[in-house]
C-alpha cells in the first residue's frame, strides 16, 4: 500500500494500492474492452450520466474539500475553489457530448454527397499532478466521457484519496466499470504501460516538463495522440500606468494560490522603475498580513510544500538569490511552525541570469525584477523556454492589444490574477506542451475528423 500524508503534520491520511503489473494490464484491459460499447451509447445518454454525477458531488462538496487539504495541504476556501471549478467541467461536458457537431461539404461530383463526422479517438489514458487533486481529474475524464471516450487514470501518489472518492461518486451514480478506471502506484511502470500499448489512443499529462518529453518520445514509437501541459516560468507585467490596486491584488491572489504550487503561478515579477519602489512596499504590506498554517479553517492561509523535495527546492533558489546579492524583503527562511512551511517571501535586485529567474520555483516567492521600457520587457518576459501563461497590467489599449500579440504564451492575462474556467482553452506552447483542455477546443482532442464520399446517388 502507498501511505498519504497530510504534508501540514505528517500524519498518514489513508492508503491507496501500489498496483501490481498484473493489475495495472487489467485495468487497461477493462478500458480498451468498455471502449465499444461505450463509444456507441447516445450523446445524451453520456450527457446524462455525466450531469448525474456532477449532481452527487455537488451533494458531497464538503467531504470532497475537506480530503483535499488533508492530503495535498491548501487552505478548506481553496479547496471548495478547487471543487467548484473542478464541478464546473463535469457540467460543461455534460452539454458538449451533444454538441461534437460535424460538417458537410460541397460535391465536386454530381451524383456524390461529401460528410464530416467526428469520432471519438478511442480508449485513453491520463495522469494527474497532486497540487490540483480533483480539478485535474475532472477536467480529463469529464472530456474524454463527453466525447465517447473511455479513460484509465493514474493519479498522484501524493493525493489519490481524492481521486478514488471521485472514482467511487461515478460508480455510484452508473458510470460503468472500463469506462472510467485507475491505477495507483510505480509512476515510471504505470508511464510506461500507457504509452506502450497500442490499443490507448490518447494520452493527457499534466505534470513537468521533463516527465512530458519522456511520455512524448515513448508515444512517439506508437504514434499516441497527447495532450501535454507543462511546466511554466510566467512573466507578471505591471506597468506604470497600471491599476496598483487590483496589481496588487491579482499578484498575491495568483502567486500565493496553494502555495505557489501552480503551473500558472507568475514567477518572474517585472515592475516598471517609476513605480518598483511603490509596488514593493505595498507588496509587503499585503503579504505580510497573510497567515500560515495548516489549512483546515474557513480563512485563507498558506499551506505547506508537498514534500520535502519541494520545500528544499524553495528554500536553495531564495538562498541562491541571497548569495548573489538580492535583497530578501520579506521572508526568506523555514517558518516557525515547522515541517514543510516556508515563509512567503519577496526578492528583489534580481537579475535575469539569476536561478530564479529561470526555474520555475513552484513556491510562496515574489521575484521582482525592474524593467524601463515595454520593448525591453516583452523580450524579458519572452526569453525562457517555457509558453504557459502572461499576465500583464496596463490602462493603455493600445498597449494591451500589442502584449497580448507579442508575449509568447498560450495564455496572455490582461489586468487579471485568474485564469480559467471551463469555457476557455487552457494550454501552453513552447516547452510548456501542446494541446488544449477545457472549452468546445478541449473536446476536439479526444475525436477524430473522419471524411466520408458517397457516390452513386444519381441526379
Amino acid at each position: 500500500m502507498i501511505d498519504v500524508l497530510n504534508p501540514a503534520n505528517g500524519q498518514t491520511v489513508g492508503q491507496a494500492p501500489a498496483m501490481s503489473v498484473s493489475e495495472v494490464n487489467a485495468a487497461i484491459d477493462r478500458t480498451c474492452a468498455a471502449f465499444p460499447a461505450w463509444s456507441r451509447q447516445l450523446a445524451k445518454a453520456r450527457s446524462d450520466l455525466l450531469r448525474r454525477w456532477f449532481e452527487r458531488i455537488r451533494d458531497d462538496k464538503a467531504a470532497f474539500a475537506e480530503l483535499i487539504v488533508k492530503e495535498n495541504g491548501k487552505c478548506l476556501s481553496e479547496a471548495y475553489a478547487e471543487v467548484d471549478y473542478g464541478l464546473g467541467f463535469i457540467e460543461w461536458y455534460a452539454e458538449e457530448a451533444k454538441r461534437v457537431y460535424g460538417d458537410t461539404i460541397p460535391s465536386h461530383a454530381a451524383d456524390s454527397a461529401i460528410t464530416v463526422v467526428k469520432e471519438p479517438v478511442g480508449p485513453t489514458a491520463a495522469i494527474t499532478p497532486w497540487n490540483f487533486p480533483f480539478m485535474m481529474i475532472t477536467r480529463k475524464i469529464a472530456t474524454a466521457l463527453a466525447a465517447g471516450c473511455t479513460m484509465i487514470i493514474k493519479p498522484a501518489e501524493e493525493t489519490p484519496l481524492t481521486a478514488y472518492k471521485l472514482l467511487e461518486a461515478a460508480r455510484e451514480v452508473g458510470i460503468p466499470e472500463g469506462v472510467f478506471e485507475m491505477v495507483t502506484g510505480d509512476p515510471k511502470a504505470i508511464g510506461a504501460r500507457f504509452t506502450s500499448d497500442t490499443r490507448i489512443r490518447k494520452l493527457s499529462f499534466t505534470g513537468s516538463t521533463a516527465v512530458g518529453r519522456l511520455l512524448a518520445s515513448a508515444s512517439g514509437q506508437t504514434l499516441t495522440r497527447m495532450t501535454l501541459e507543462l511546466g511554466g516560468n510566467a512573466p507578471f507585467i505591471v506597468f506604470d500606468d497600471a491599476d496598483l490596486e487590483a496589481a496588487l491584488e491579482g499578484a498575491v491572489g495568483a502567486k500565493l494560490r496553494n502555495s505557489g504550487q501552480v503551473c500558472i503561478s507568475p514567477n518572474r515579477f517585472y515592475v516598471h522603475d517609476a513605480i518598483h519602489d511603490r509596488f514593493i512596499e505595498a507588496l509587503a504590506e499585503r503579504v505580510s498580513r497573510v497567515e500560515v498554517g495548516d489549512g483546515m479553517r474557513d480563512d485563507f492561509v498558506v499551506g505547506p510544500m508537498i514534500n520535502r523535495a519541494g520545500f528544499d527546492k524553495v528554500a536553495s533558489l531564495v538562498d541562491e538569490a541571497r548569495a548573489h546579492g538580492a535583497r530578501i524583503v520579506l521572508g526568506g527562511q523555514a517558518h516557525a511552525a515547522g515541517g514543510l512551511f516556508y515563509e512567503p517571501t519577496i526578492v528583489s535586485g534580481l537579475d535575469d541570469d539569476a536561478e530564479m529567474a529561470r526555474t520555475e520555483i513552484f513556491g510562496p516567492v515574489f521575484a521582482v525584477y525592474r524593467f524601463d521600457t515595454e520593448d525591453e520587457v516583452i523580450a524579458r518576459a519572452n526569453a525562457t523556454e517555457y509558453g504557459l501563461v502572461a499576465y500583464a497590467y496596463t490602462r493603455d489599449l493600445g498597449r494591451s492589444l500589442r502584449l497580448s500579440r507579442a508575449l509568447e504564451a498560450g495564455m496572455v492575462i490582461l489586468n487579471s490574477g485568474s485564469v480559467g474556467t471551463a469555457s476557455v482553452p487552457f494550454g501552453g506552447i513552447k516547452q510548456s506542451g501542446y494541446g488544449r483542455e477545457g472549452s468546445y477546443y478541449g473536446i476536439e482532442e479526444y475525436v477524430d475528423v473522419k471524411y466520408v464520399l458517397m457516390s452513386g446517388l444519381g441526379r
